[in-house]
């Protein structure tokens, strides 16, 4: 059984022979973990189940002084946040879209090495990531503060600027859907670590009919539909679920009951992500990692379970701790008996 079997019978929450799992790492712990395995592509020692073949969110252009500028006009100022960056200015400083053009969806360079990753690790699930794919793409152009505002005094502005991103979505998606992939994985932010950014009121009414519009485009074309949205969102769940949602990730600890919730959803809703990078990842010692994913194994082991970090290893995570999840999974018996067969 492939790797790609393995994530669909998860996805579907069946008994997979092991529970599946996809690591990632911002370029601060890439570069600990290279240094460690004394290679730069990990791919062969994490042995990740989902192959992310195109993230749409960047394609940036460097402009100087740490800072690049994204295909929608957003500045990123990147000394700080090295992976992403901070946003600087307004591409929207107006409550208004007239003169401004999106990108074009069918511009090959968002497709560009989607065959070539697919020849390599071609035993993976396939995902195309379209990143800050609604409210965050919104807010990266208009300002968050501005964005927040006009939901209460440009109410029509908002549901134009988000159903035109839509819009754009859905061709992207029709367009990458042209090539064997297997799922398309939205990334968009909601949550705070108590409750909405926006509150539940406002994200139904402004927010909840784009996705429905997004995630229907997914599964005409046969793809299953992933969401990341970070924070205290579990609220949102059977509405999510609702329109089509199959996996939610991040599924932090710090802000729900990722067991209970696993039980609470199974054959409803599969989860990826799990594992505290709040706590135990930076701050644990070894056994705690270890215990931790052990215990993620085990709630995850009747199907509807991904296993990751619940979002990319940050680089102060101590390398004893990067290795001793990577490690775990890789014990599993499953996994072990699978090895050379897949």
């Amino acid at each position: 059984m492939s790797k790609r079997d393995i994530v669909r019978q998860a996805l579907l929450g069946e008994r997979p022979p092991y529970v599946p799992w996809a690591f990632g790492f911002t370029q601060e712990a890439h570069e600990k973990l290279a240094k460690h395995f004394n290679m730069h592509d990990l791919e062969p020692v994490l042995h990740n189940h989902i192959l992310t073949v195109a993230d749409t969110y960047g394609f940036f252009t460097e402009m100087g002084n740490n800072c690049y500028r994204d295909v929608f006009g957003v500045v990123w100022d990147r000394s700080i946040d090295r992976d992403i960056g901070n946003v600087r200015g307004q591409v929207l400083p107006d409550a208004t879209l007239l003169g401004y053009t999106f990108p074009d969806p069918h511009d090959p360079l968002f497709y560009r090495g989607i065959e070539a990753a697919i020849d390599q690790y071609g035993d993976r699930f396939r995902i195309f990531n379209i990143g800050f794919s609604l409210y965050e793409r919104a807010w990266t152009m208009r300002g968050m503060v501005d964005l927040m505002i006009d939901f209460l005094d440009n109410p029509a502005f908002v549901h134009e600027l988000l159903n035109t991103i839509a819009d754009y979505n859905i061709a992207v998606i029709n367009e990458a859907c042209r090539f064997d992939i297997d799922a398309i994985y939205f990334g968009d932010d909601w949550g705070q670590q108590h409750g909405l950014i926006m509150g539940k009121r406002t994200w139904r009414e402004f927010i909840y009919p784009v996705l429905k519009r997004m995630y229907e485009a997914a599964h005409q074309q046969g793809k299953y539909v992933f969401i990341h949205s970070c924070g205290d969102v579990d609220e949102l769940f059977d509405d999510l679920i609702g329109i089509g949602l199959n996996c939610f990730n991040p599924f932090q600890p710090e802000v729900m009951d990722v067991h209970t919730l696993l039980q609470q959803y199974h054959g409803r809703l599969a989860f990826h992500g799990g594992m505290s990078t709040q706590r135990t990842l930076p701050y644990g010692s070894v056994e705690d990692v270890r215990s931790e994913c052990r215990r993620l194994i085990q709630s995850g082991s009747e199907g509807g379970y991904l296993f990751a970090p619940a979002h990319a290893v940050e680089g102060d995570v101590p390398i004893e701790n990067m290795i001793a999840f990577i490690d775990e999974m890789q014990a599993q018996p499953g996994f072990r008996d699978s090895i050379g067969t897949s």
